[in-house]
């Protein structure tokens, strides 16, 4: 399954900017969200910023794969694990019972905390995960 163009999100307000533009957009957590943020926050922001959309968010859990599981467990469909070679596929595997998806790296991304992104998020959504400059 292919994803849409990934923007980091750090916040409601940058994932609203995310989906503004009505495009094709995954929502993707800064590293290692997973573990100092925490399933439970990355969920109430995906709900608050999308209520009611169907739009692909991956929270990426670092090396942690304590931290892959409670999300798993938390209803994250999404999951990024790295770095964690004796877990890895048995993560993968009940992942994919639970019909999610781990994924081993992050995607290339757009991050809305970095300077000036922000002007480049219409022509990185356009261009399916390219700026175009």
């Amino acid at each position: 399954m292919a994803l849409p163009p990934a923007v980091v999100i750090h916040g409601l307000a940058q994932a609203r900017a995310a989906l503004a533009p009505g495009l094709p957009v995954t929502l993707l957590s800064a590293r290692g969200a997973g573990i100092y943020a925490g399933v439970g926050w990355w969920r109430a922001l995906i709900a608050a910023a999308a209520p009611g959309l169907d739009v692909p968010d991956v929270l990426d859990c670092a090396d942690s794969p304590g931290r892959a599981l409670e999300a798993l467990r938390g209803g994250q469909a999404l999951l990024i694990l790295h770095g964690a070679p004796g877990v890895w596929h048995d993560i993968a595997e009940r992942t994919s019972r639970q019909g999610a998806r781990l994924l081993d790296a992050r995607p290339p991304a757009l991050d809305l905390a970095d300077r000036g992104a922000a002007r480049h998020l219409l022509s990185w959504l356009s261009n399916g995960g390219a700026t175009g400059t």
